[in-house]
């Protein structure tokens, strides 16, 4: 039976230990996003790809399963284990690197990583967005990028749990 090599994507997870390296050899200017990217849609996908657009590279941080569990967005939330989200958000063509940090909000990451470029989605203020006043101090800016598509995870998982709940049993 043939071998078959990892897929390429997999190579743009990196743990955050190992991110000063990774982001040397990445294009600037350097976006930085982060949020939970659970059950991925075209909003998702959308906003990432506007968002690398922005700039030269995209940096990706993922809430790790425990800060997921924190931000209250179910019980049952995530759906997809870190891992999985990693693997899934790094095959995208516009994520150019994918990490995760597991405190309440990416500010530590923020600070440590200095984007040139920090985005957050249209339900974000600037100003409300952990990060901004130190990319905003370091000369960087600050985007607020409307929703084009008005698309949830949280309201996708509500109409799927719903029509289990009205699918009719066995006769």
């Amino acid at each position: 039976m043939p071998t078959y090599p990892a897929p390429e994507f997999e190579t743009r997870i990196c743990p955050p230990g190992r991110l000063e390296s990774r982001l040397a050899a990445l294009p600037r200017p350097l976006v930085f996003t982060n949020g939970v990217f659970d059950v991925l849609h075209r909003g998702h996908v959308t906003y990432l790809a506007q968002a690398r657009a922005l700039g030269g590279s995209l940096l990706l941080a993922l809430n790790t399963d425990a800060s997921t569990r924190r931000l209250n967005k179910g019980e049952d939330r995530p759906i997809n284990a870190l891992e999985d989200r990693a693997a899934v958000a790094a095959a995208l063509a516009s994520v150019s690197l994918v990490t995760w940090f597991d405190e309440d909000t990416p500010l530590a990451l923020i600070l440590r990583v200095k984007p040139d470029i920090l985005v957050k989605g249209g339900d974000w203020a600037p100003e409300a967005m952990a990060g901004a006043a130190e990319v905003l101090a370091r000369g960087g800016s600050v985007h607020s990028i409307p929703f084009l598509h008005q698309r949830s995870t949280t309201r996708t998982l509500e109409r799927i749990r719903a029509s289990i709940v009205n699918k009719p049993g066995p006769a």
